[in-house]
């Protein structure tokens, strides 16, 4: 049995659809019981910030897909529960162990917990993910036009599909141990990702690159300074570098890695 936390998310939900096409036995964790499941996959309530909520989703259970920033309780819970093997989904900045950045020391404290456990592990470090796409999804019901931040930085992104598949092939064993960085196969810049969907979407778009200034007005809008900080960090400041393909997608999975243009047409609906 194969328990996916996470399992609406953008990841996860690719996952339990994943493994449930493929036979495999799945268990979804999630909020509320009624929460609508791929035929084969089995539903169980409980809560990551909570871990004693998680006894009857560990029942059974042999490797678990597991979010970063959570409690390090639930690592002694599965180890005691007879959980044999962790697929932490971590990130790119987990490489750059920065306790002083909000994004990179959750990655980073997960990681080392993850591996102080005891468990077999697998670490997917993704880069961008093409579903970041979805959030000009109210400009676009506006019209035409898209004011994207950190225009001049390229971002190899990377379909959830794929990070999905990766997740599968590490929960049935043979890559223990490995660290695998999950990239899209070309690096892109918001105007080319915006050139991408005006194609798949038949519009006539338009891609404004947003000044530093005007980015930084927007992110402290909507998230927490130390988070304001860590993007900063990363995309202006340059420390995490996004645009360089990783080879990890095609290998375990032994097909290419989709496209964003992939990733387009198949959540074209999203956007109209």
């Amino acid at each position: 049995m194969f328990l996916v936390t996470g399992a609406t998310g953008n990841v996860g939900a690719e996952l339990v659809s994943a493994l449930a096409g493929a036979g495999a036995p799945v268990r979804a964790l999630v909020r509320r019981p009624e929460t609508t499941l791929p035929d084969g996959a089995e539903a169980v309530v409980g809560d990551l910030n909570d871990p004693g909520s998680l006894g009857d989703a560990l029942k059974g259970v042999e490797g678990i897909f597991l979010l970063s920033g959570y409690p390090d309780e639930i690592l002694d819970r599965a180890r005691d529960a007879g959980v044999r093997r962790i697929v932490l989904l971590s990130g790119g900045s987990a490489e750059l162990e920065d306790l002083g950045n909000a994004v990179s020391a959750y990655m980073t404290r997960s990681e080392r917990a993850v591996r102080a456990s005891g468990l077999a592990w697998t670490f997917l470090r993704p880069r961008a993910f093409a579903s970041n796409a979805l959030r000009w999804l109210p400009q676009l019901r506006e019209g035409d036009t898209i004011r994207a931040q950190f225009p001049d930085v390229p971002v190899a992104c990377v379909d959830p599909f794929d990070i999905a598949a990766v997740a599968a092939k590490a929960l049935a064993g043979g890559h223990d141990g490995e660290i695998l960085d999950l990239t899209g196969p070309v690096a892109l810049r918001p105007a080319d990702q915006v050139a991408v969907l005006a194609g798949v979407l038949g519009r006539d778009l338009r891609c404004v690159g947003l000044t530093n200034d005007e980015t930084r007005a927007e992110l402290e809008a909507s998230m927490p300074r130390e988070y304001v900080e860590a993007f900063w960090n990363f995309y202006v400041e340059g420390t995490l570098d996004e645009a360089t393909v990783h080879p990890a997608v095609p290998e375990v999975t032994g097909r290419p890695a989709r496209t964003f243009a992939d990733w387009a047409a198949a959540h074209a609906d999203a956007f109209r």
